[in-house]
């Protein structure tokens, strides 16, 4: 990929309103601008820079072959830019290099908020993420001073340039850079958070990855322990929220040495969601070699969990889904937009690009929507899937699938809808 230098991209942001026109992105008008001129910004640019916009009846692909074109065109789905209610107040920037920041950055895309996250590649940004921030063209978050950009990390790129809120902190020390994210979103939000999530940091990225979508959807910060024990910076951020509950993503992960810590700074609870009817997988497919939990069951099982009015809690037809590869962690934080905008869609994940997972297949076909005499589709609910990445990481095959079992099919009508059949 192309990185752009900074000076170019000084340039670019100084007069990113007069640019967006030329700097053109991906979506539903890219046909139109190029026959009328291009000139609302959502041409043909930003898609030969590795960005895609692909769909069928019921799935919407978005991203290229990389975490950053995955970052730039989710948000430019999300904020087109076009108007002042379709650009963000502040956009997230977070190195590539950088998993903990990315993640602990999800949150910031949530309610009030609403960041999009772009990543950076060291002190330059990549041609995708570059057309990204100025066809968006951010507000400026006025409970953030007026910031434009929120540069997380310990080398952001645009501090000197761009008014910019910087997060300090790096990979080496992840708990401590959550906990300043968890502050900022805190000051963003102007209450303090009543939920957290708790992320094993040291687990494997493909258990971490649907911890985005749901600090996104809930507003719930990301705050990350380790298998054996919960870090001081994430002790001492439990401890300012006076005993919040603790939400535990991937709860198998987790040491009793760990949980008895948690258990002393707030309510525990596992995030752990029940199967519905028809979803009992074969032998072994839940477990794998890393803690005996499996990426695409844990990320269904996130889907299905709620408490109360938190969470997905998703056991039924008529919602946004979010797919990615857990071979690319970094989409994750990357889609987390998805998820608290649009239709709201949890993250699910594909083992591998080429098909969709058995038990993957048999949740949505559990969640499949349903049409009959008496409530014919029109009346009826429907999904939508958003697919993360190019067909290195999602095949057109597998595309096809979830086309297939997203779709709105017969069915059998209830006793209730019988009754009114035969009386009619």
């Amino acid at each position: 990929m192309r990185i752009a230098p900074l000076r170019l991209l000084a340039a670019l942001v100084l007069f990113g309103g007069t640019l967006s026109g030329a700097l053109a992105g991906c979506g539903k008008g890219a046909d139109r601008a190029a026959s009328d001129g291009g000139g609302n910004g959502l041409g043909a640019t930003t898609r030969a820079a590795g960005v895609e916009a692909i769909s069928t009846k019921n799935t919407t692909r978005l991203g290229g072959a990389d975490p950053s074109s995955d970052a730039a065109a989710v948000a430019r789905a999300v904020y087109p830019g076009l108007t002042p209610a379709t650009r963000p107040q502040a956009v997230a920037l977070v190195d590539d290099r950088d998993w903990a920041g990315a993640l602990a950055a999800s949150v910031l895309a949530s309610a009030p908020l609403g960041a999009p996250l772009l990543y950076a590649h060291g002190s330059s940004l990549p041609t995708a993420s570059e057309a990204a921030l100025s066809a968006m063209h951010p507000l400026g978050a006025s409970a953030l001073g007026g910031a434009h950009v929120i540069e997380i990390g310990s080398s952001p790129p645009l501090a000197a340039r761009e008014p910019a809120r910087v997060v300090a902190g790096s990979e080496a020390d992840p708990a401590a850079l959550a906990a300043s994210v968890q502050r900022l979103d805190e000051a963003a939000a102007g209450h303090t958070p009543l939920s957290v999530l708790a992320v094993a940091i040291d687990a494997p990225r493909s258990l971490q990855m649907p911890a985005a979508a749901l600090a996104a959807e809930s507003g719930a910060p990301i705050l990350f322990v380790t298998s054996a024990q919960v870090p001081e910076p994430t002790r001492t951020a439990l401890a300012a929220l006076h005993h919040p509950t603790i939400f535990v993503i991937a709860p198998q992960t987790l040491h009793a040495s760990a949980y008895a810590q948690l258990a002393r700074l707030g309510t525990v609870v596992h995030v752990t969601g029940t199967a519905g009817a028809g979803e009992a997988g074969g032998a072994g497919e839940a477990a794998s070699a890393a803690g005996g939990v499996e990426p695409v069951q844990n990320a269904i099982s996130i889907s299905r969990f709620s408490r109360g009015s938190f969470g997905w809690g998703i056991h039924e037809a008529g919602h946004g889904l979010v797919f990615a590869n857990v071979m690319r962690p970094l989409d994750a934080p990357a889609a987390a937009p998805l998820s608290a905008h649009g239709d709201y869609g949890p993250l699910l994940l594909l083992q591998d690009g080429a098909s969709v997972p058995a038990p993957l297949t048999r949740y949505l076909s559990n969640i499949e929507p349903g049409y009959t005499a008496a409530v014919p589709p029109v009346r009826e609910v429907y999904n939508h899937g958003w697919l993360i990445g190019d067909e290195r990481a999602i095949s057109a095959h597998a595309q096809a699938e979830l086309d297939a079992v997203l779709e709105i099919a017969p069915r059998q009508p209830s006793a209730g809808e019988q009754s009114v059949l035969q009386a009619e």
